[in-house]
């Protein structure tokens, strides 16, 4: 079977394939071969750990020795039809944790419940799982099958026919994301050419398991076609052919570029032992499928990148030289071909920044050394080159940086392959480690679940105010340390690290000699092939100094918006108890034969309502009132001392009392009222008109002087004598009279109409007096107040304007 499709890497543009050199395919099988060593004594080494871990607490159970302990374990094994390691796991999760922390006081405060507590048993979380001494002779025989198959086809085939007995795989299918996104069916076995023309192109839908696998990075094990068809789209239906699927995504990229399913016609789930030999079979392929048919062309291309790919998952210092060679065949440089990612030269490049360079191009003073030799020697015998440590300098940007290193080269085919290290960089890089978790204030800690054996870096000391003779806390030993309502929390975080291998950042508090500390633990856990934890890595930080910012920061907002509202809510009584006192009547009033234009705008800045007012009202005697006053302030009190003004004026007037008396009236009750915490100041501006006459006679107490438009001019009434009222208990107040004529217009008005921040007084007069002049003029006298409120756009204070018109 062919397929039109390829994985990304697999086959040539036009779907050629090309087979690869000799050279790459025995490096391949070489490869395949070393992953299934490691990977078995990966599993003997775990099931090593947990068969020691419960020798040892038998032997402290019992009071034995190994040996004995050994033998109870391997003949409670056989009696009960176990393994060992079956046996060793179930003896494990009989004991409790150990814990070795000194004698606690009891807690002051109840006790977390025993659920939350229950997450922190390190007994919950076995190590690796050990793997089935079966699987190692399937996987070899994938592992040499591989190592000679030439498309994704031969691939699937090839899986199909080694698990079909161990595993009951009956079809395989392998999808590659494509380019515009879904998926392309790169390779088939067991299906039929009909099904799979059909599923060959998979668009991007949600519910489609290998495209979910590939996202998510994870297994998806499809065990119930009935509940699987109404949530999955299911690829290879129909459903009753394969009761159960298996998706599993392609290691190595990151993120996945490509899928395996694994079809069944047998019902049931599987099992775990199945679903680790899925696992391993879909880690042997990674290779096979990343590299057959690369279409880099014969010759050194393919080969570098191969070794590329190598070095990618190495760890360590590692470069690919190629020899660069003059006409005569004489070798006259080396070029970096490929880099593995931790290699780091002296000027700090690193891994790929490497590659493409030549050796003595980037570092000039080795030529003619012992280390330039060698290299020579190696690529000529083929002995491997181990130099003595040497020091090498280099400028970069004028600064001489000086390192001391170890070199190994070796011969591989036409190249070099040469690692080194570097003497002083562990030190440099440790030192850099500590300062950074000093200044942070966190440290890393590591926990083996294998071995039980937590560490900590200094750094975690301080941050648990803890003496490190004591050694390294113990997850059973944690909560005791917690405040109570965090126990829940971090149970909960600890169980998704420790079961799903889920990476966590969680906060949590603990109490201290010192009181309560604000902490922070961010941590990843490494997993076997199967996906179980086995190490956990990560670090605690102390946050507590951020979070009582925080804590003080939120407390200040509240306290603000707290605040705002009860501004807003005074403003808002305020405006209702100031529209009640001053209603602003729409259109002009007509009183006492005049005509009387009335505006009032508040700030525009600031919540609180001012306490700027007017009043306008007609006498018993056919005379007419007229005040405009301004309240130092603003809000509830503002508004208040606004009212009494407004009412004593009234009803001083309407009972006869003369215009100054009622000023010095006024003065005198606002001063008595100056030890109050609510003691305010005003200015007022009053006048009685007699339309007989048409005069007016006023007063003022430190208010601004009226303005007089008659005749085109416009000019400011003389003021009479008159201080601000609860200024001082001496104050004088004198009177002036004016007598109207028909066409008059006289504006009364606070200082919000005319006062600029930085700007003189007498600037603001001369612009309202012009402005006046110049509206009525050009006929828009009938609304003058309101025209010339309007006019004052971003005031910073409130306008309250009256406009006394004499009709002509």
């Amino acid at each position: 079977m062919t397929s039109d499709s390829t994985l990304p890497g697999i086959g040539d543009g036009d779907g050629a394939e090309l087979a690869p050199a000799p050279e790459v395919l025995a490096l391949a099988k070489v490869v395949a071969k070393l992953r299934v060593e490691v990977m078995a004594l990966e599993g003997a080494a775990s099931a090593t750990a947990v068969v020691e871990r419960a020798t040892g607490v038998l032997m402290a159970r019992e009071d034995v020795s190994a040996e004995e302990a050994y033998g109870t374990l391997l003949r409670r094994a056989i009696r009960r039809g176990r393994t060992l390691l079956e046996e060793s796991r179930i003896t494990l999760g009989q004991v409790p944790s150990r814990t070795v922390s000194p004698p606690q006081p009891p807690e002051q405060a109840d006790p977390p419940p025993r659920e939350a507590l229950s997450a922190f048993g390190s007994g919950r979380y076995p190590a690796a799982t050990g793997r089935s001494v079966g699987h190692w002779p399937v996987l070899a025989r994938l592992a040499d099958g591989l190592a000679g198959a030439r498309s994704p086809d031969e691939i699937a085939e090839l899986l199909r026919t080694v698990l079909g007995g161990a595993a009951g795989v009956d079809g395989v299918m392998i999808y590659a994301v494509a380019p515009a996104g879904g998926l392309r069916l790169a390779g088939h076995a067991g299906v039929g050419d009909g099904v799979a023309e059909q599923w060959r192109h998979v668009p991007p839908l949600s519910g489609v398991a290998a495209l979910e696998a590939i996202g998510g990075g994870r297994a998806l094990w499809l065990e119930d076609a009935e509940r699987d068809a109404i949530r999955c789209h299911l690829i290879g239906d129909p459903p009753e052919r394969w009761p159960t699927r298996a998706w599993l995504p392609v290691p190595g990229d990151r993120p996945a570029t490509a899928a395996i399913g694994f079809l069944r016609t047998r019902q049931g789930p599987f099992d775990a032992g199945t679903r680790t030999l899925l696992r391993g079979a879909v880690r042997l392929c990674a290779d096979s499928l990343r590299f057959i048919g690369r279409s880099d062309g014969p010759g050194t291309r393919g080969e570098t990148e191969v070794v590329q790919r190598i070095f990618d998952v190495l760890s360590g210092t590692a470069v690919l030289l190629t020899p660069v060679r003059s006409p005569a065949g004489e070798v006259r440089d080396f070029r970096i071909d490929a880099a593995a990612p931790e290699s780091v030269d002296v000027a700090g490049r690193r891994g790929k920044e490497l590659v493409g360079r030549h050796v003595l191009e980037t570092y000039p003073t080795i030529a003619g050394t012992a280390l330039w030799e060698g290299y020579l020697d190696t690529l000529t015998t083929g002995t491997a080159y181990d130099g003595e440590p040497f020091v090498y300098q280099e400028v970069s940007a004028g600064v001489p940086r000086e390192s001391t290193y170890s070199v190994r080269a070796t011969r591989l085919g036409d190249r070099l392959v040469v690692s080194w290290i570097r003497h002083d960089s562990q030190d440099r890089e440790t030192r850099r480690l500590e300062d950074m978790q000093r200044l942070a204030n966190l440290g890393w800690a590591g926990w083996s679940l294998a071995t039980n054996t937590i560490t900590w870096s200094e750094q975690v000391y301080t941050v648990f105010g803890r003496d490190p003779a004591l050694g390294p806390m113990t997850l059973e030993e944690l909560p005791r340390h917690l405040v109570p309502e965090d126990v829940p929390v971090l149970g909960a975080a600890v169980e998704r690290l420790l079961r799903e291998g889920a990476a966590i950042d969680q906060p949590f508090r603990i109490t201290t000699a010192d009181g309560v500390r604000h902490l922070r633990f961010v941590a990843e856990a490494q997993t076997d092939a199967d996906g179980a934890p086995v190490e956990v890595h990560g670090f605690f930080q102390d946050v507590t100094a951020q979070r009582e910012a925080e804590l003080a920061l939120d407390e200040s907002e509240r306290a603000v918006l707290m605040e705002r509202g009860m501004l807003q809510a005074e403003r808002a009584l305020a405006a209702r108890l100031q529209n009640a006192l001053l209603p602003i009547p729409e259109q002009s009033l007509e009183l006492a034969g005049l005509r009387i234009d009335v505006a009032y705008l508040p700030s525009e800045s600031g919540v609180n309502v001012g306490g700027d007012w007017y009043s306008a009202i007609g006498l018993p005697d056919e005379r007419a009132l007229f005040v405009v006053g301004d309240v130092a302030g603003h809000g509830l009190d503002a508004v208040a001392t606004m009212a009494q003004l407004r009412f004593t004026i009234k009803g001083m007037v309407v009972t006869g009392s003369a215009l100054p008396d009622v000023l010095h009236r006024l003065n005198t009750l606002l001063l008595h009222t100056a030890s109050d915490k609510h003691a305010a100041t005003a200015t007022v501006i009053m006048g009685i008109y007699r339309p007989g006459d048409r005069r007016l006679t006023w007063v003022r107490a430190g208010h601004l002087p009226p303005l007089l438009i008659r005749g085109g001019a416009a000019r400011f009434l003389p003021l009479p004598e008159g201080s601000l009222l609860g200024a001082a208990f001496e104050s004088v107040y004198g009177q002036h009279s004016l007598d109207l004529e028909p066409g008059d217009h006289l504006v009364l008005y606070t200082d919000g109409l005319v006062e600029e921040p930085g700007e003189d007084i007498e600037v603001g007069l001369a612009r309202l007096a012009d402005t006046a002049r110049r509206l009525l003029e050009e006929g828009r006298g009938e609304a003058l107040a309101r025209t010339l409120a309007a006019r004052r756009r971003g005031h910073r204070d409130d306008i309250c304007v009256l406009d006394i018109h004499v009709p002509g």
